[in-house]
């Protein structure tokens, strides 16, 4: 899942079914996480329909763990996907899905680990620190297709960014990376445990980078996915990228649901660049993008300022009609990402100047959730959860 920092031609039978069967996604009932924040669970979301299985099984505004709940535990790890599970979230964004040089898939934030382990004290991999250009980037550290698994598993997690989240850094050091294999594996032990099903909203991360480097990501997906059953319309396991080559391939190989995630109007993905496809966010919003981005997906993850703009002061400006022009072609919308810091909050909703201090965050949920969005990343599952519950009941 992408990052808003602060001031920061094959296959057409199958493409046709596949399309044939892409539908809007349902509301249902609210009730995931009452019973450990000790809520009612009777809520009702506007215009929720209850029963159909599937995404339909999920309330609506759905809160998604964004990388766990690491606004208290070093993203992508298992202590965070684990305490995303205790706050009551729908679903965990397990994980930004990278891969090694032997071919596993792996968790991690960003191929480049050195802002997220603690690969820079091991002199055994000082040499591995290299420059590369990534999506056109240059970006200097150490990187996952370099090491084999079984090097990575030597590695421990550390808090992506201790300036807003010191606490965080307690548990440095305390998990190692995950693989995808292992989470689907952990999926089905807490469905097991908790006695719900558990949801998962893994991304493919930089694919035409890594296809490039012959280590494409969405077979090896794919290939997992059907290992473990998970591969079908209704299988617990919605799949993101910002790229919609990748979103387009797993259309022809899976049958899971979908969404096609969306930076700044003014962004081109990464495959639409590489290819020159001269696109830019801002047409893949309009009601033709989006009618061709039903075609093949379920939803759109586009940034929050893509559902309210900001002004040049950083304030909250008035909602665009992407909810309801996404809704119009059956697309659910799951923008991100909700954080409770100040730096990361519209500037009407901040509370002092403090970098790691909490701002009016109910209020920012409240004015979000208004605009009809049917879900929302967030770094703080329990207080998303909590701003639900007043939401739906107020």
């Amino acid at each position: 899942m992408g990052t808003q920092e602060p001031q920061e031609s094959q296959h057409e039978s199958t493409e046709q079914a596949h399309t044939g069967r892409r539908a809007l996604l349902g509301a249902a009932v609210l009730g995931a996480g009452g019973t450990v924040l000790g809520l009612s669970g009777t809520a009702r979301a506007a215009g929720a329909r209850p029963g159909g299985g599937g995404l339909r099984s999920l309330p609506v505004p759905t809160i998604i763990g964004h990388r766990g709940a690491s606004g208290y535990r070093p993203e992508h790890t298992f202590g965070s996907y684990q305490l995303a599970l205790d706050m009551g979230a729908d679903i965990v964004e397990a994980g930004d899905l990278v891969p090694t040089k032997d071919g596993h898939i792996v968790c991690r934030h960003e191929p480049e680990i050195g802002g997220t382990t603690d690969v820079a004290s091991h002199p055994e991999f000082a040499s591995r620190r290299t420059t590369k250009v990534l999506d056109g980037v240059s970006t200097t550290g150490w990187f996952t297709e370099d090491f084999t698994l079984a090097e990575l598993k030597t590695l421990r997690a550390i808090e992506r960014i201790p300036a807003n989240r010191p606490h965080n850094t307690l548990y440095n050091g305390r998990w190692e990376i995950p693989t995808f294999e292992e989470v689907l594996k952990w999926q089905d032990e807490q469905t097991r445990k908790r006695g719900k099903q558990v949801w998962i909203y893994p991304e493919t991360k930089h694919p035409t980078y890594f296809r490039k480097l012959g280590l494409g990501l969405e077979e090896r997906v794919a290939k997992l996915l059907h290992k473990y059953g998970k591969d079908r319309r209704n299988s617990p396991v919605i799949i993101q990228s910002f790229e919609p080559t990748s979103i387009q391939r797993l259309n022809r190989l899976v049958d899971n649901p979908l969404a096609v995630l969306l930076s700044s109007a003014d962004s081109r993905p990464w495959d639409f660049v590489d290819s020159g496809d001269p696109r830019t966010v801002a047409d893949l919003i309009t009601p033709k993008g989006l009618r061709e981005i039903a075609g093949y997906a379920q939803g759109i993850g586009p940034t929050l300022d893509l559902i309210i703009p900001r002004d040049a002061q950083g304030n909250l400006t008035k909602p665009t009609t992407l909810v309801k022009d996404a809704h119009k072609v059956g697309l659910v919308l799951h923008p991100w990402t909700m954080r409770n810091e100040n730096p990361f909050l519209p500037a009407n909703f901040r509370k002092g100047t403090d970098a790691d201090a909490y701002g009016d965050v109910f209020g920012a949920f409240r004015t979000y959730f208004a605009t009809g969005i049917d879900g929302v990343f967030t770094d703080n599952p329990d207080t998303g959860v909590l701003a639900r519950e007043d939401f739906v009941n107020g």
